[in-house]
């Protein structure tokens, strides 16, 4: 492949991968200050909590796992575990994406220190979660286009981000999930 042909690929994609970067953590953000509690109707939406935790639980052991293959050499279950935890993680937010157009927010209960603990890991997790998506989206791309360099060189800084948003949004559930109604 020439380097003209990767450049001006590279100009379009890392343009798309910049406008997603930035709508997609405007649009959570947008959800969580502007509900829009009941938009669907009756559609009952309390089971996605639990399915988010299970989607953030298998994309950290698909994480850990395609960690472990590269590590050792085998690209080709590496690749398979990478794309795993990238199509979990999409699902995982348009899942998330539908229960916050749809569900009340909730509160978090408890008091004190783990009160404090709580909002230590949420507000963390918020932060690395928008922060992720251009991390994400560029690793998936070098990797896709062969610039293994490239993907190398993000993918140390995607792997412990993504891995710890993984962590933390299943952490974050079982903190919470006593204080859905």
């Amino acid at each position: 492949m020439s380097t003209d042909l990767i450049k001006s690929n590279d100009t379009k994609y890392l343009i798309l991968i910049a406008v997603l970067s930035i709508a997609v953590p405007l649009l959570v953000a947008l959800l969580l200050f502007v509900p829009q509690t009941g938009k669907l109707g009756d559609v009952d939406v309390t089971f996605l909590p639990k399915l988010h935790a299970l989607l953030n639980s298998l994309t950290a052991i698909a994480l850990v796992v395609g960690f472990r293959f590269i590590k050792k050499g085998n690209i080709r279950f590496h690749r398979f575990s990478m794309v795993t935890a990238f199509v979990l993680s999409s699902f995982f937010l348009i899942s998330y994406v539908t229960y916050h157009y749809q569900a009340a927010p909730t509160s978090y209960g408890g008091e004190g220190v783990l009160r404090t603990i709580y909002y230590f890991v949420l507000i963390s997790h918020i932060i690395l979660a928008a922060l992720i998506v251009p991390f994400v989206l560029l690793s998936v791309y070098f990797a896709v286009s062969n610039q293994i360099k490239r993907h190398r060189r993000i993918s140390r800084w995607t792997f412990p981000m993504w891995l710890y948003v993984a962590v933390t949004g299943v952490l974050v559930y079982f903190m919470i999930s006593p204080y859905y109604t």
